[in-house]
């Protein structure tokens, strides 16, 4: 069990992290710390995938000595998928703070608890 732990800390960083975001977007009503935690999840995400393509003793998939064996390369299936999250997840944060700064202008706060208590003295 100790030396399994010790060959997977980046697994186990990523958990740990992801955890942390999880919590911070659970327990907070501050949406700018809700932005954060989500973030904190995403790159939590982001390492766990980079963690699990990457294999000790082999070469970025780039033919260059003429090896063209599968077995001497990385699956660079993980690093694409970790890119592709990066610029989504870039886009989903512009988007959640250009909202958050439109809410922060109506409601002069950024507290989700403020926020409803304004929105059902408008409704009633």
């Amino acid at each position: 069990m100790g030396n399994n732990l010790l060959t997977n800390y980046g697994q186990l960083v990523a958990m740990t992290l992801f955890v942390i975001g999880f919590a911070n977007l659970l327990l907070n009503k501050n949406l700018i710390k809700k932005i954060i935690g989500l973030n904190i999840m995403d790159s939590a995400v982001y390492l766990f995938l980079a963690e699990m393509g990457y294999i000790s003793g082999r070469k970025v998939p780039i033919l260059t000595d003429g090896i063209e064996k599968a077995t001497y390369y990385i699956n660079p299936i993980p690093s694409g998928l970790v890119l592709t999250g990066i610029v989504v997840s870039v886009s989903v944060s512009a988007l959640m703070l250009a909202l958050t700064v439109r809410l922060y202008q109506r409601y002069h706060t950024l507290n989700l608890d403020e926020i409803s208590m304004i929105l059902k003295k408008e409704g009633a």
